[in-house]
């Protein structure tokens, strides 16, 4: 916790619309849907927010928290200390006061004890008598953990501001499909409303006010996201196996592809999704069905992926499209299951054995995750070659503000297929010949009736009709051949986005979910005299807008959430006449990234540095 970063807060004066909320539970009590509610309630108002779930990767019984961040300027990155909290949590209790600063406010349940020592005179103290007003409500035993969750979402909505009405539209868009729960869950929140406002008096600085409605956005979450887009990418086959945190991406596939992908006449999916044994399958699946002419993909994280490798490298060699979602966690081994990290470039990058290098795309928002859907399929089928997309826990799995998706804007892009009627276009066709001189072959795939559409698959050397061959030259021309392919996919891959300041001699690069805490870390560093200009790198390769960007500054700083620098050797490796100009900045204890820390350490090696 950066405690030299904390706001002093003046009791006098209100803060509005900017804090930081943490409601400190138990995981496996109930409280995602009360959590959901207070923030929903938030983003009603027309407040830019955010809300990240930390859980551990246990089923039942130990700490959760979720973060809620509000900021009128759009400030949502996740903050190294909290505001206010909401305390329901005993055995975490006196670690959670230790993330308040003076002026922070506590709920809390008012059957923890409080100690001596957790009495901090800097703090609000607003207790809230949960067991006796679940007790008015006289509910069954095997729900009370529920009802007391929504309790405190009305004790809590009422001190900071939030108009009744307001939670009511959050809890019946939470259970639009159910009124009869939404009736009986506002009966509870308005139990703990209407008691804050008899016998809570308010002694805090922070409240809310109503905002324009953010018309133009939605609330989700990036597995969402990314179903979605790959569905509308013509996505027609995933293979799977379950690993958090990607499950959830093909647990809403498979809510979602039947309703956009059946037959109008037949009423029959045009679909296949299937979870196999294990991530070999998984991926051996999805080749196959890529090599079968289906557009394809898989769903994993960076254990899966790994399992993936072999046949990543057979996909590469017999130049057969498919897709690999990789939504990274924190490794290695199993490492923290339920935690984010950036920790899977390089693998990805190089993935298999032998000499390659693959697609790489790089979300870093819930949209892009939608749109990085489809055009992943896109790339694959047109680069005959696996594409991989890294997400990662934050972004994948919390919820996000978010523009609402476009739809796409151009016709899918299937590549080089060739049918019976083209097959006479080519009277020397070979599935691995360079027709057009753009390192691209055609290929052929099943139900192509013609005699001549017909070749031999291989994973061992073969010529560039499909005949086995270990003939030297050939070997080199087939593997030189294929690394082309890449020479001009720039122009194809998202370009990055660059944030620029006022004549900034430092550059700042990230990827991915790090955005927002990196533009906000770009305003705390100009407040101390040092500007900077951030690029967002959305894809591998690197091309000429990153090397430009390097060479434009003194100096660049390249921020990820690994321990090693994955992107910044990346770049090192790619631009590494430029490498003295390029510093790597790391962080990995499973957490989103700050802009406290980024500014932080950033102004630490600028001063180092003189």
């Amino acid at each position: 916790m950066a405690k030299n970063a904390m706001k002093k807060k003046c009791e006098s004066d209100l803060i509005v619309n900017d804090f930081c909320m943490t409601i400190c539970t138990v995981n496996g009590s109930g409280s995602v849907t009360a959590n959901s509610i207070l923030f929903s309630a938030l983003f009603h108002m027309g407040i830019p927010t955010s809300g990240k779930n930390v859980f551990p990767s246990n089923i039942k019984g130990m700490a959760t928290w979720f973060v809620i961040r509000a900021n009128d300027n759009g400030y949502t990155g996740r903050r190294p200390y909290d505001d206010i909290i909401v305390a329901m949590n005993p055995k975490t209790f006196l670690e959670d006061l230790n993330f308040l600063p003076k002026g922070g406010v506590v709920f809390y349940a008012d059957h923890i004890a409080i100690s001596d020592e957790a009495r901090r005179e800097d703090l609000i103290f607003y207790p809230m008598p949960i067991k006796a007003l679940t007790d008015e409500l006289d509910v069954p035993r095997t729900i009370r953990d529920f009802t007391e969750n929504m309790l405190y979402v009305g004790i809590v909505g009422q001190v900071l501001g939030i108009p009744e009405k307001i939670l009511l539209a959050a809890i019946n868009k939470h259970f639009s499909s159910r009124p009869a729960i939404a009736e009986t869950n506002f009966k509870t929140v308005k139990l703990g409303f209407d008691w804050a406002a008899k016998n809570l008096k308010k002694t805090d600085c922070y409240t809310v006010k109503q905002l324009p409605p953010l018309t133009d956005y939605i609330l989700t979450d990036g597995n969402y996201a990314g179903a979605l887009g790959s569905i509308f990418g013509g996505m027609q086959f995933c293979a799977w196996y379950p690993i958090t945190p990607a499950t959830s991406l093909v647990e809403e596939m498979n809510t979602l592809a039947p309703k956009f992908r059946q037959d109008p006449e037949t009423g029959k999916n045009t679909f296949a999704i299937v979870q196999v044994e294990d991530e070999l399958a998984a991926a051996g699946a999805a080749i196959g069905a890529g090599w079968a002419g289906l557009r394809s993909m898989t769903v994993t994280s960076g254990p899966g992926l790994a399992l993936m490798t072999e046949n990543v490298s057979l996909a590469y060699f017999t130049e057969t499209p498919v897709v690999f979602w990789d939504v990274q966690r924190v490794g290695p081994s199993t490492g923290l299951p339920t935690r984010t990290a950036q920790g899977d470039i390089s693998m990805a990058y190089t993935l298999g054995h032998g000499d390659k290098k693959h697609i790489i795309v790089i979300p870093g928002s819930v949209n892009e995750c939608f749109e990085f859907g489809w055009k992943a399929l896109d790339l694959a089928e047109k680069y005959q070659t696996p594409v991989f997309v890294m997400s990662d826990l934050d972004l994948g799995m919390n919820t996000w503000m978010t523009k609402k998706f476009e739809y796409p804007d151009r016709p899918i892009n299937r590549g080089k297929i060739i049918w019976e009627k083209d097959m006479d276009k080519f009277p020397d066709w070979g599935r691995y010949k360079d027709i057009d001189k753009d390192a691209i072959p055609y290929r052929t795939v099943m139900g192509n009736q013609s005699p001549k559409a017909g070749y031999f698959t291989r994973g061992t050397g073969h010529d560039e009709y499909g005949n086995y061959s270990e003939n030297p030259k050939n070997w080199a021309d087939m593997l030189f051949r294929i690394g082309r392919k890449l020479d001009n996919v720039e122009v194809d891959l998202p370009m990055p986005i660059t944030y620029y300041g006022k004549d900034a001699k430092i550059g700042i690069i990230g990827m991915g979910s790090t955005e927002l805490a990196i533009i906000e870390a770009q305003a705390l560093l100009r407040e101390k005299g040092i500007e900077t200009d951030f690029m967002r790198i959305r894809s591998l390769p690197c091309g000429k807008l990153e090397r430009d960007f390097i060479i434009g500054h003194d100096r660049t700083y390249v921020l990820e959430l690994n321990r090693d620098g994955q992107l910044c050797g990346v770049l090192r490796r790619e631009f590494s006449q430029y490498a003295p100009r390029i510093t790597s900045v790391t962080e990995i204890g499973g957490l989103p990234m700050t802009a406290v820390w980024a500014s932080e350490t950033i102004l630490a090696k600028e001063q180092l540095n003189g």
